[in-house]
């Protein structure tokens, strides 16, 4: 697998590697699919992860000293190399920017066989001061499953507007809708494991995409996915797969006590 810095591509297949990570290709200026220009302020909870000053991905602030995002985002990483950049709507100026003390990602997380467990919990080196666009968003309770099929639901972040289109690098999110699990394994098959929520529109248009990974996806102020991967970006028939938040809720507690 090549490096979270790149675009990564896999042999098509249902029940093969999923086909697409959405993660920062480190080409510039890239944005959700079908979405509108948000403000922080609208998604206080947003943030860039960052490889040497650099967006690849986004990340939620679940409390005062951590941030979630994806397991993909972060493997082979020192953390060192990343810092968090947060409170602006632009991924590259502004806000503030924080570093990071201890990477955990899941010890389940295996990006050789798929990308189940694909969450990583990131501890801040300082706190984060809550204000007007600096926020903690919700986690999902203990006795939350799942969401009915057609359930709106906000997904944002920096990534590409569409699979080879770039455009200036301001916070964007777009409004899809959550799918049945057997609706969404007749798209990918087997690779949809219990740990995964799928999302989408009818006739496709409206999807997370490079760069976005990480990033939340939020119903009624909770975090219930993770952006995490797809086959392309908005194509009819294949929805955006998420990392789900309440299968993985057990693990945020263990490691952040929250």
């Amino acid at each position: 697998m090549k490096s979270a810095l790149f675009v990564v591509f896999f042999v098509a297949s249902a029940s093969a590697v999923p086909t697409f990570i959405r993660t920062e290709s480190l080409s510039p200026d890239e944005k959700i699919v079908g979405g509108d220009w948000t403000d922080i302020s609208r998604v206080p909870w947003q943030v860039s992860v960052q490889y040497y000053k650099r967006h690849i991905c986004g990340g939620s602030i679940i409390g005062i000293h951590y941030v979630v995002t994806a397991a993909h985002c972060t493997n082979g990483f020192n953390r060192t190399m990343m810092t968090v950049r947060f409170a602006t709507s632009h991924r590259g100026y502004e806000g503030k920017v924080v570093g990071i003390t201890s990477i955990h990602q899941h010890p389940y997380y295996n990006p050789q066989l798929d990308l189940d467990y694909d969450i990583s919990l990131l501890h801040v080196g300082s706190p984060f001061r809550l204000s007007r666009n600096v926020a903690i968003i919700s986690l999902p309770s203990s006795t939350t499953t799942s969401w009915p099929p057609g359930t709106s639901a906000l997904v944002s972040g920096w990534g590409q507007d569409a699979e080879t289109y770039d455009s200036p690098p301001l916070l964007k999110s777009v409004t899809v809708q959550m799918i049945s699990e057997s609706s969404c394994k007749e798209a990918y098959g087997q690779s949809i494991t219990s740990r995964m929520l799928c999302a989408s529109v009818d006739g496709g248009g409206k999807d997370a995409c490079q760069g976005d990974s990480g990033g939340p996806l939020v119903i009624d102020n909770v975090l219930a996915g993770i952006v995490s991967w797809g086959n392309g970006c908005g194509r009819k028939g294949y929805p955006g797969v998420y990392s789900s938040v309440p299968a993985l809720r057990d693990y945020i507690k263990k490691v952040t006590g929250i």
